[in-house]
């Protein structure tokens, strides 16, 4: 089946703290985005990558597409008000019946080769598939005041990229309220469907504030040596 990526770039940047949105701030050089969708490109089998920004976005983007000179092909669409509605845009740009799609997000530049291949093999075979990595970290529960511990045992953090039947995916995003879900395997498993998990990368980090950009610096220079 045909292989399409779905980056949805449409934060605003207000955790960042600066008036260029995250997606577009500087890491090695260039723009943050660019690394994400470079990570897509030259993939085998070829991936369609799709680009999803708020409107008043797009022409910046455009902008600095041509000042980089950037050369990866990819479509670029105006997303909505909220994550989902955006991610059901990027999905009505597919024309396909059926495809194989994975939903990532801007932000995340350092997904590598195996996470791709392997979420895309695994979604065509369960129909769907999402990265998660084990917590260090302690945790504990807090509700109503109260706070309590938790076995960390028992917990993974969800990464990016998901990947779907296009048809799945599609049925989930038109299955009613979608304002309240930012993980789309979440719209997924409303509709009954088993979610199937697979070892991700800790370098897959996302970045959101400014020392998540400073650890993607040297996450990116350990990679050059």
């Amino acid at each position: 089946m045909k292989r399409y990526v779905v980056i949805v770039a449409g934060g605003a940047g207000r955790r960042f703290g600066a008036d260029v949105p995250k997606q577009f701030q500087l890491l090695g050089g260039k723009p943050l985005l660019m690394h994400t969708i470079e990570a897509f490109a030259n993939q085998k089998p070829e991936i369609e990558i799709i680009i999803v920004l708020p409107g008043e976005h797009i022409q910046y983007w455009l902008d600095i597409c041509e000042e980089f000179a950037f050369p990866v092909h990819h479509s670029v669409f105006a997303g909505g008000n909220f994550r989902g509605e955006s991610v059901r845009l990027g999905i009505d740009a597919i024309t396909d019946r059926e495809a194989l799609v994975a939903v990532h997000d801007g932000v995340r530049p350092f997904v590598d080769t195996k996470i791709i291949l392997e979420g895309f093999n695994l979604a065509s075979v369960h129909g769907n598939a999402v990265p998660v990595c084990e917590i260090s970290d302690s945790v504990r529960i807090v509700e109503n005041g109260v706070n309590l511990p938790f076995n960390r045992n028992l917990i993974r953090s969800i990464q990016t990229p998901q990947c779907f039947r296009l048809s799945i995916l599609r049925e989930a995003y038109n299955s009613g309220n979608i304002e309240g879900y930012t993980d789309d395997a979440g719209l997924v498993e409303r509709l009954g469907h088993k979610i199937h998990l697979f070892e991700g990368n800790p370098e897959n980090i996302k970045i959101t504030t400014p020392f998540d950009l400073l650890v993607a610096g040297v996450v990116l220079n350990n990679r050059k040596t």
